[in-house]
């Protein structure tokens, strides 16, 4: 292996792994601590080859990782690249969006862009056949294998190519993740993803109905008018957005997993500034990416702290699956040695520490009050009416 150039290495060493010998070294990796990584690698290299025991450890680190995103369960059996792990969609999302693809009739999908397969996967569990195309070897292979795996080769189709050489016409719809990651970190212009994002959208205008993953943080005015604009998060967390077409033209959604909880945009003025009142909300990323939080403010009847931060604040407690709830008791100009004499009064030891419209890292006010005692408070870093403010409370 050691005399191939590196891509040739590396799909030689991934096939090692697949074979009789490299299973079964995998299978007793299930659970080992990397921290006695070396001790392992020595005991396992006296049975087996020193290139196979290295790609089979590093697998086993990778599959460790892909628990969060995949489950334990699939984790375990699939094959992973540290590429693959980082950039798959989490299957929670990958699962609903499949469902949203099934909902709309969707029989078959060219995934473009697909990597390791977690979105081809989601979509084959839910009775979709699909083409996952990606133009790197090494990972249109991971791919292959996963679907073989998990007994899903049967509904996808491997191919790796250029996926702008793809020719998508027998399909029901298309699904385009494009790489938003280069050499030097995360890509910020759409135009300077791979596929660019203005040939992601003329792919999506070729078929019914179409799905590109875009950057959460992406400008609402690049939306173009025929697409439905999605934000997800997950568990809090807001992991992507998704421009839909063939679905609600103009319609802004924020969708909040587990549930899924979906909000839809209603084209609500601002809400107006109001006093502090007993409970702060704080908006779900997801709805605040939206730009939605004047739809939750109106359930909530509350209004917001201050013109320019996302906290909603009433005087009324109601329940909402697109806010955390906070019961204020304290409110403090900002002043550190205030809030450390508040913390030690209460004997708060359990500090979470928010912050929105304030320049101060959490860590840095903690390490500065130094929390002692066995009683937790919540503090917001913010800005009240324009005021740098000090908020303390607890989850309502």
């Amino acid at each position: 292996m050691n005399d191939l150039d590196p891509p040739a290495a590396d799909l030689a060493a991934f096939a090692a792994l697949r074979t009789e010998e490299g299973r079964a070294l995998l299978a007793g990796l299930d659970s080992y601590d990397p921290a006695q990584e070396l001790a392992v690698a020595t005991r396992l290299r006296r049975e087996h080859p020193a290139d196979l025991v290295s790609a089979a450890l590093g697998q086993a680190r990778l599959r460790q990782r892909a628990v969060a995103k995949f489950g334990a369960e699939d984790a375990r059996r699939m094959f992973f690249t540290p590429t693959g792990v980082e950039q798959s969609t989490r299957r929670s999302v990958a699962d609903y969006r499949a469902g949203r693809f099934a909902a709309l009739g969707v029989r078959s999908v060219a995934d473009l862009c697909s990597g390791i397969g977690g979105d081809a996967l989601a979509l084959a569990r839910a009775g979709i056949s699909v083409l996952a195309v990606d133009r790197d070897p090494l990972t249109a292979a991971v791919a292959r294998a996963n679907a073989e795996e998990l007994g899903l080769a049967d509904l996808i189709d491997v191919r790796c190519a250029d996926v702008t050489e793809i020719d998508t016409a027998s399909y029901d719809a298309v699904f385009v993740d494009p790489a938003r990651r280069g050499g030097r970190g995360r890509i910020f212009d759409p135009e300077a993803y791979s596929p660019s994002l203005s040939w992601a959208i003329g792919a999506a205008r070729t078929r019914p109905h179409a799905a590109l993953k875009i950057a959460p943080g992406v400008p609402h005015e690049i939306v173009p008018e025929e697409a439905e604009a999605e934000w997800i998060s997950d568990g809090g967390d807001v992991k992507e957005a998704v421009l839909w077409f063939g679905t609600a033209p103009g319609t802004v959604r924020a969708t909040l997993l587990p549930g899924p909880h979906t909000l839809t945009g209603r084209n609500l003025p601002n809400p107006g500034v109001r006093e502090v009142g007993r409970y702060l909300y704080e908006p779900d990323g997801a709805a605040i990416r939206a730009h939605l939080v004047a739809e939750i403010a109106e359930t909530l009847d509350g209004g917001l702290i201050d013109e320019t931060i996302a906290y909603i604040t009433s005087d009324e407690l109601r329940p909402t699956s697109y806010a955390n709830a906070y019961e204020i008791t304290d409110r403090l100009h900002f002043n550190l040695k205030k809030l450390k004499a508040l913390l030690r009064e209460r004997e708060v030891g359990h500090l979470t520490v928010k912050k929105r419209g304030s320049a101060v890292e959490p860590e840095e006010l903690r390490r500065k009050v130094k929390p002692q005692g066995p009683n937790a408070a919540t503090v917001f870093l913010t800005r009240v009416a324009g005021a740098p403010t000090m908020l303390v409370g607890h989850p309502a």
